[in-house]
């Protein structure tokens, strides 16, 4: 089992970043690959990107892709979201999750292939 803490948010200007870091205990950090995903008021919770157990591979949400780069450090236990070119409509709490499958998953955006969830941190980007 792995427990997740996310940290980094809060509150930007239209145009800047900001980047977020999910720190892991509990359990063998690079044994999980680990996505972040965001949900804003009144909206479904939304895939944001994925990264391999080793960081070799990652995949972005369309809304994110160009903006939004996720990368890990597993002998710190941490993965991060750094954020550019925020939008206001970036607003949401956003969330990692760890996935503990050994062979990953094609359906890397569904919420139902992640096993833990931290309990998110709000990112307002203001226009």
């Amino acid at each position: 089992q792995v427990q997740l803490v996310e940290s980094g948010g809060g509150l930007v200007q239209a145009g800047g970043s900001l980047r977020l870091s999910c720190a892991a205990s509990g359990s063998t950090f690079s044994t999980y690959a680990m996505g972040w995903f965001r949900q804003a008021p009144g909206k479904e919770r939304e895939f944001v990107a994925r990264i391999s157990r080793s960081g070799g591979s990652t995949y972005y949400g369309d809304s994110v892709k160009g903006r939004f780069t996720i990368s890990r450090d597993n002998a710190k236990n941490t993965v991060y979201l750094q954020m550019n070119s925020l939008k206001p409509e970036d607003t949401a709490v956003y969330y990692c999750a760890a996935d503990s499958r050994p062979y990953g998953t094609s359906r890397y955006w569904e919420i139902k292939e992640y096993d833990y969830w931290g309990q998110g941190t709000q990112v307002t980007v203001s226009s």
